[in-house]
């Protein structure tokens, strides 16, 4: 498909270009920015739905501020692509997501209007403050700095712990909540209700705008200050919606709900809301998906689709004549309904990923069981934690970047307390397109460190089941981490009977002559591969899955270090502190001298790039375990051209 540019568009390489359009041709170049989105992602792929709810916003925000100056803070970066390409970036938008392309998060390193690098939700107030603070010390009062937060990010406590600081932090803080009533899966909690409650209340928003437009008519004297007119228009709020207090009881002014998508009344409030002083919030409506009816219809579904015909809206799947594996996340979905339908003290609960997890199967099946918290992964882990201690079973489930974020309460609730939680850690290892901010890297090294710990990781999708299956056991008494990658597994026919995993206990998948490879958890396939592959060099490697990174198979370590003087480990984690760590400080304990070598995701930032493409750089993919195979045999590799 032949992607065109709108002649307004085509004129705009920079936010100074943007405010050359005359405010009357706007919605011209906001239609235009909006196609040219549909066109690229339809074909590129990437995030959907966010972007096209906010181009009138966005374009706002850049027609009225004077980035990179004013300071732009976007919140996870989802909706950032309008944003990307009125900065400079519009030629380079078809790389996005690409293997040394644009990111798809705004990011510092890749442009100065990029004010601060995100990926993870909720943490655009507390930057954004941080940065007002620092233009008030010094001295920089023209500086604006502005905080473009979703309601679905609203939910997670660091927002609220910024709003309580930014309203006796006297700094002139713009936030912007851009209610759209759903993150990535639909919006939970009281906090939707809440604004629910807002935008729906008829008889508030007629007779504030009555009120303001009644004020508006009046010879303002000077014994009728702006300062009385906003306190009377604040009183009709207390009288007619009392749970519109909520922001100014924080001490952050309140203003709206308005029209998202109404670029003039953006435009004009925005510049009204520049000439007052101290923490603001705007409340601003917007539709996810807007300009593109199918995303409007299922938001879920239209987050991230991958590539589609923008004209039939048929997204593209591979097909093919067999059989194919799973994704793990499906696999745990369907399992872990298996279990509770056995096991009625199983329980389940993720932080607003019950379509990433596949937990909306048990959601479905069993509501009562199976909870979406929102945004909130520390709440997440100490909610199960509180359920633990009554006898449950639960499966608190996130994926291993977010798991980051409650890592206290993985110490503090789950861990000194031996509580059987069981964490499924999903979307361990390099991810992909999304990069840095979701790579899965740490999760082996900072769950290690911690006592009480059990660590697992499944060769394939029956580990995964047998691995559940033994986690939700009455005889398993201690918390109990399951690591997968996202994607597909290898197993066509993967529900297999589920048994007994001993804890602590891995396998010998194949006996060798030359060399010995410990894996851990899906890598293990790569070296199965390798292992095919260095035969025709008439190496003969044995093959160890390790199965658990603590506590580690102590026998079956003594039985390779012993057998042989060659060790390579693979794993996708950080080889800083991981399960080839691990193995290091058994060796060191027992006095083992062997040569070994520790494959796994390096000590330094891997950017995006397909999987296929990161596992190869950092050369843990079939390749790379075969080169390092062959170099610790002292092969000679032969590189054809």
């Amino acid at each position: 498909m032949t992607i065109t540019l709108g002649p307004l568009l085509q004129s705009v390489n920079s936010p100074e270009d943007l405010k050359k359009i005359p405010r009357e041709k706007l919605h011209e170049f906001c239609e235009q920015l909006r196609q040219y989105i549909i066109d690229v992602v339809s074909v590129h792929g990437g995030h959907f739905a966010a972007s096209l709810g906010v181009v009138e916003l966005t374009t706002a925000l850049h027609y009225v501020y004077n980035a990179p100056y004013d300071q732009l803070v976007w919140d996870v970066g989802h909706q950032a692509y309008g944003h990307k390409i009125i900065t400079g970036r519009r030629d380079q938008f078809v790389t996005n997501r690409k293997y040394n392309g644009l990111s798809g998060f705004p990011k510092r390193s890749e442009s100065e209007y990029d004010a601060f690098g995100v990926g993870h939700s909720s943490t655009s107030i507390s930057a954004a403050l941080g940065m007002a603070i620092a233009a008030k010390y010094k001295g920089e009062e023209d500086r604006k700095v502005v905080a473009i937060i979703g309601d679905g990010s609203m939910t997670a406590g660091m927002a609220f712990e910024a709003m309580n600081h930014a309203g006796v932090a006297n700094t002139n803080l713009l936030i912007i909540l851009n209610d759209n009533g759903i993150g990535i899966d639909p919006n939970v909690g009281a906090l939707k209700e809440y604004l629910t409650d807002i935008t729906t209340s008829r008889t508030y928003n007629k007779l504030k705008d009555d009120i303001w437009n009644a004020l508006g008519k009046l010879p303002v004297g000077n014994k009728f200050t702006r300062s009385m007119m906003h306190k009377l228009a604040e009183s009709v709020k207390g009288l007619v919606n009392s749970s519109s207090n909520l922001f100014e009881a924080l001490k952050i002014r309140y203003f709206g709900p308005i029209d998202g998508h109404n670029i003039t009344k953006l435009i004009d409030t925005l510049n009204d809301l520049k000439d007052i002083p101290g923490p603001k919030l705007l409340h601003v409506i917007t539709t996810k998906g807007k300009g593109y009816a199918l995303a409007e219809k299922d938001q879920t579904k239209w987050h991230a689709p991958g590539t589609f015909d923008k004209v039939t809206g048929e997204i593209y799947k591979k097909k093919f004549d067999t059989p194919q594996p799973p994704k793990y996340q499906d696999v745990f979905g369907k399992t872990i309904i298996e279990l509770a339908k056995q096991n009625d003290k199983i329980f389940a609960v993720t932080p607003a990923m019950p379509s990433g997890s596949s937990l909306k199967y048990m959601m479905e099946e069993m509501p009562d069981r199976a909870f979406d918290v929102g945004i909130c992964e520390q709440h997440a882990a100490t909610l199960s934690a509180g359920l633990a201690t009554q006898g449950l079973r639960v499966f608190c489930h996130m994926y291993s970047t977010f798991m980051q974020r409650a890592y206290d309460q993985v110490v503090h609730d789950i861990a000194i307390q031996k509580l059987p939680v069981v964490l499924c850690i999903d979307r361990a290892g390099l991810v992909g397109d999304d990069g840095p901010t979701h790579h899965g890297c740490y999760d082996i090294a900072y769950f290690r460190c911690i006592p009480n710990m059990i660590i697992s990781a499944p060769m394939n999708e029956s580990e995964l089941r047998n691995l559940m299956y033994t986690a939700q056991l009455e005889s398993t008494q201690m918390p109990f981490v399951i690591r997968y990658p996202r994607g597909e597994g290898v197993m066509p026919q993967w529900q297999t009977p589920m048994q007994e995993v001993p804890i602590g206990k891995g396998r010998k998948l194949k006996d060798g002559r030359d060399i010995a490879i410990l894996s851990l958890g899906h890598p293990g396939n790569f070296a199965a591969a390798a292992i095919r592959d260095v035969k025709q060099d008439g190496i003969d490697p044995a093959h160890y899955d390790m199965r658990f990174a603590k506590p580690l198979d102590e026998e079956l370590l003594h039985e390779a270090l012993s057998k042989y003087e060659k060790i390579i480990t693979v794993e996708d984690g950080t080889v800083v502190g991981g399960f080839g760590s691990a193995v290091l400080e058994f060796m060191a304990a027992h006095g083992y001298k062997n040569d070994i070598r520790i494959l796994g995701i390096p000590d330094r930032i891997v950017e995006h790039g397909t999987p296929k493409e990161l596992h190869h750089e950092c050369g843990y993919d079939a390749a790379g375990i075969a080169d390092a195979i062959r170099q610790m045999m002292d092969v000679k590799v032969s590189l054809m051209s």
